[in-house]
């Protein structure tokens, strides 16, 4: 087994974690990566290396996720074979379930399957993560319909086998675990967890974590998906009204609306939200989507016709109906429709990865 720490301006509670691995496993390899700290850091890094890690990094901040593929790809080519636990640097992580982890890893036998260290949030959680981990989970149950209590842990193991699965997931910053999560049903990968200590040291003040900046990275996808579902509302709801006008036919204003906002979300949603869904020729996913789009048809017309039998607007209806069916839709089409097509893990290759050169414990970048 192998630990991986990422650090970017680490304070006292590094070197107090790998003092306790090496109390608990003196042996175990420790992997720490440099996150572009700077110089101000450096005797802290100095400091773990003299307690036998193995330290590397580079010059300037590349975030979390660049962080992760840049130690994976050192294990790879110096640890090789070794499964993988990852652990923050901020004291988040206690030794007992850092070990726990690792040995739900090993238990596994060499499997395709992730463990995460989750958390239950009880206790004194601040404010920010709490509501920033039911976010993420709301977002992980919509796009993959499994329910994981803590999608934003960074306590995970990976068997060696993941490793080149590992560096070719997208996202250099925080939202690399996410997609990592969200990337793994498509690839064969299943998902595992063992419950874990929730600790937030002094409010959880060693985050580098940025509520704004991070945030949309890490919800990059529902937010297209919404902006994209958002277009496709105004054109349709115009349509609608307009021919609901001109008609004065229910029937025909929800198929004319539906007909030319579906064209639309099509194109947008393929070429702009899902990147996989380039990877199908159009007439594969246009097959897909516009049978869904039959679907959700029958289910917008139906509850629309309940709806104006109860005497509601029709602009309300509009609203309440198309939102009640967006999480139905944006399911359906991160699940099955744009979905990744499955990978074998023992023979993906890394072309996504991280450039960075190691050189002499340093990742020049």
């Amino acid at each position: 087994m192998i630990i991986l720490i990422p650090a970017y301006e680490p304070d006292h509670q590094l070197p107090a974690l790998i003092r306790a691995i090496r109390d608990a496993e003196p042996a175990v390899a420790v992997v720490v990566v440099d996150d572009g700290s700077g110089p101000a850091y450096k005797d802290v890094f100095d400091g773990v290396r003299n307690l036998g890690c193995h330290v590397i990094g580079y010059t300037r901040n590349r975030g979390k996720g660049f962080a992760l593929k840049t130690g994976f790809g050192f294990i790879a080519d110096h640890l090789p074979g070794q499964d993988v636990v990852c652990a923050d640097s901020d004291g988040q992580h206690t030794i007992v379930d850092i070990l726990r982890v690792a040995a739900a890893v090993a238990s596994a036998g060499g499997s395709p399957a992730m463990v995460l260290g989750t958390r239950n949030f009880t206790g004194n959680v601040p404010a920010r993560s709490r509501f920033g981990n039911a976010a993420t989970r709301l977002l992980f149950r919509l796009a993959t319909g499994e329910r994981i209590t803590d999608t934003q842990t960074g306590l995970r193991g990976y068997p060696a086998a993941m490793l080149p699965w590992l560096r070719s997931v997208r996202g250099e910053r925080y939202e690399y675990e996410l997609n990592l999560l969200l990337e793994a049903k498509q690839a064969g990968c299943a998902i595992r967890t063992v419950d874990i200590a929730t600790v937030y040291l002094d409010h959880n003040s060693g985050s580098h974590f940025r509520p704004v900046a991070d945030s949309v990275r890490i919800y990059a996808l529902l937010l297209k998906f919404l902006a994209s579902s958002f277009s496709a509302f105004l054109v349709d709801t115009v349509v609608f009204l307009l021919l609901t006008l001109v008609t004065d036919s229910l029937l025909v204003a929800v198929l004319g609306a539906r007909a030319v906002s579906s064209a639309v979300n099509f194109l947008v949603n393929r070429r702009l939200v899902f990147n996989h869904g380039r990877d199908r020729p159009v007439s594969a996913a246009g097959l897909r989507y516009f049978s869904l789009v039959a679907v959700l048809l029958a289910a917008n017309y139906g509850l629309l016709s309940v709806l104006g039998a109860l005497s509601v607007a029709a602009l309300p209806a509009k609203v309440f109906t198309e939102i009640v069916l967006l999480t139905v839709s944006y399911a359906m089409q991160q699940r099955y429709l744009f979905a990744a097509n499955p990978v074998d893990l023992s023979r993906q290759t890394a072309d996504d990865q991280t450039s960075a050169e190691v050189t002499s414990g340093r990742v020049v970048a």
